[in-house]
C-alpha cells in the first residue's frame, strides 16, 4: 500500500474552487481544475509516494511489476496496463457534445491513424489508444448533464412547443419517422448545417426557447430542456451542438446518484462535481459546444440513435458500509464506503485497488501500516497487499474505492 498524488488536469470549463476545496488547498486555485486524475495513463499518471518521500509515476511503477501489482489474471485479460481511470471531475461550465467509441471501433481507429502518421499528440488525432472508454460518474454535488436521444416522439412534442416556424422543415424530418433513422437524420441536418443557414436558424430557435418560459400558453414539460439551450447558447454562441442539445435528455444526479454512459451515447456535462471511472483511455470524438477538435463524420460512425430514457444508478449495498454500482464494464468497478467513527470496512485482497476519500477523515491499515486519509487523499493498493481494512475516523467519511469489474475469480498464484 503506497499514498497517492493524483495529477492535476486544467481546462477552461473547471472550477477554482471545488477541486481545491475537497482537497484543503487554497481557494481559489490558480488556474480553473478540471479533473484529478488517478491512474497510470500515460498523458498524465498519478504518482506513488514511497516510505523515503521519493515520488515516482504510477506508470513507471506497473512497468517495473506488472504481475506484482496487478495480478496475473489481470495481465492476460487486459495487459500490463491499469485497466481503469478514477477521476474527480468538477465542471464550472458546460462541457463539449461527445461519444466514445467502442472497442472495435477504437482499435480501427488508432490504427488507422497511425497508419495515417498522425502523431499520438496531434490535435486533430480521434483515437489517443486502442481502448473503448464506457464511463461511470457519481455525483457528489448536484450535478447536471445531458445523455443519449430523448424519446423521439416526447422530442417532436418540445419542438411543436418552441412555435419556431423555421423548424418545421426539420421537424418534418422526425414527425414522419419518429425513431431511430429519424433522429439520425434530423441530428446529422443539424450538426453539419452550412454556417449561414445556422446563423438563420438558430436565433429563431432561441427567440422560441425564450417564449417557451415567458408565455402563459405552455406547459412546464420542457422547462429545463430549453433553459440548457439557452445557457449552451450563452456559452458556445453559433454553435450547432446548440440545436442538438434539444434531442437528448436533461439528467440531474443527486449526491450518491451514478449515470453509466456505454459506447456511442451522445452526452454533455453540464455542472456538478463527481467521481469518475472508466477505461483507461482518453478517444473522445466531439460534435461541438468545445474550441476542440470535431470530427462530425467519424462522430457520426459511432454514434448509437436508439432512444430511451438513461436509467439513474442507485448503489446496492454489499456490506455493513459499502454500497456498489453495477455496471457491464469488466474493466472497473466502483463502490462508495462510508464508515462511521471506530467502523471497519474489510477490503478483500486481489488486483489492483484505489482509494479515494472524498469526505470526513479515516485511516487505512495494511501489512502493518497505517495511512490517515482525509478528504482528497488517496491510496494505491497493489494485487500484491494483503487483506486492508479502512476506519472511520470521523463523523461523515466516504471514501470511493475503484477495482476491476466482474471477471472469473482472481487468482494470487
Amino acid at each position: 500500500m503506497h499514498s497517492l498524488e493524483g495529477a492535476v488536469r486544467s481546462y477552461a470549463w473547471g472550477s477554482r474552487t471545488a477541486i481545491a476545496t475537497l482537497c484543503g488547498r487554497k481557494v481559489p486555485s490558480d488556474h480553473p481544475e478540471a479533473e484529478l486524475w488517478l491512474g497510470a495513463h500515460p498523458a498524465d499518471p498519478a504518482r506513488v509516494i514511497l516510505p523515503t518521500d521519493e515520488k515516482l509515476s504510477l506508470l513507471e511503477v506497473l512497468d517495473a511489476d506488472p504481475h506484482g501489482h496487478l495480478g496475473p489474471h489481470t495481465v492476460e485479460r487486459f495487459g500490463t496496463r491499469l485497466p481503469f481511470l478514477l477521476k474527480l471531475l468538477a465542471a464550472e461550465e458546460p462541457l463539449s457534445l461527445q461519444a466514445h467509441p467502442s472497442a472495435r471501433q477504437a482499435a480501427e481507429g488508432f490504427a488507422r491513424e497511425d497508419a495515417l502518421g498522425l502523431p499520438i499528440d496531434s490535435p486533430i488525432r480521434n483515437y489517443k489508444d486502442a481502448s473503448h472508454k464506457p464511463e461511470l460518474v457519481v455525483a457528489l454535488t448536484r450535478f447536471e448533464a445531458l445523455a443519449g436521444f430523448r424519446d423521439a416522439h416526447r422530442t417532436v412534442a418540445l419542438l411543436e412547443a418552441l412555435h419556431v416556424p423555421e423548424l418545421e422543415p426539420y421537424l418534418g424530418l422526425l414527425a414522419g419517422q419518429p425513431d431511430s433513422d429519424g433522429l439520425r437524420a434530423l441530428f446529422t441536418t443539424w450538426i453539419t448545417l452550412p454556417p449561414t443557414a445556422l446563423l438563420a436558424l438558430l436565433p429563431r430557435v432561441l427567440d422560441g426557447c425564450v417564449g417557451y418560459l415567458t408565455g402563459t400558453e405552455n406547459g412546464r414539460e420542457f422547462v429545463e430542456e430549453v433553459r440548457t439551450t439557452l445557457q449552451l447558447a450563452e456559452f458556445y454562441p453559433g454553435d450547432a451542438g446548440v440545436l442538438a442539445s434539444l434531442l437528448l435528455n436533461r439528467i440531474t444526479l443527486e449526491p450518491g446518484e451514478g449515470l453509466y454512459l456505454a459506447a456511442g451515447n451522445l452526452h454533455a456535462y453540464l455542472h456538478g462535481m463527481g467521481v469518475e471511472i472508466m477505461a483507461n483511455s482518453d478517444n473522445v470524438l466531439r460534435g461541438g459546444l468545445t474550441p476542440k477538435h470535431v470530427d462530425v463524420p467519424e462522430l457520426l460512425r459511432v454514434l448509437d440513435f436508439g432512444s430511451a430514457a438513461v436509467p439513474i444508478l442507485d448503489a446496492e449495498q454489499i456490506g455493513p458500509f459499502e454500497w456498489r454500482y453495477r455496471t457491464p464494464a469488466p474493466e472497473f468497478a466502483l463502490s462508495r464506503v462510508e464508515p462511521g467513527p471506530g467502523d471497519e470496512v474489510v477490503i478483500a485482497p486481489g488486483g489492483p485497488q484505489i482509494l479515494l476519500c472524498t469526505h470526513g477523515a479515516v485511516s487505512v491499515e495494511c501489512a502493518g501500516t497505517t495511512v490517515d486519509l482525509d478528504s482528497g487523499d488517496s491510496v494505491w493498493l497493489s494485487h500484491s497487499d494483503p487483506e486492508t481494512v479502512v476506519r472511520g475516523r470521523a463523523d461523515g467519511a466516504q471514501v470511493f474505492r475503484a477495482r476491476l469489474g466482474e471477471l472469473p475469480a482472481l487468482s494470487r498464484d
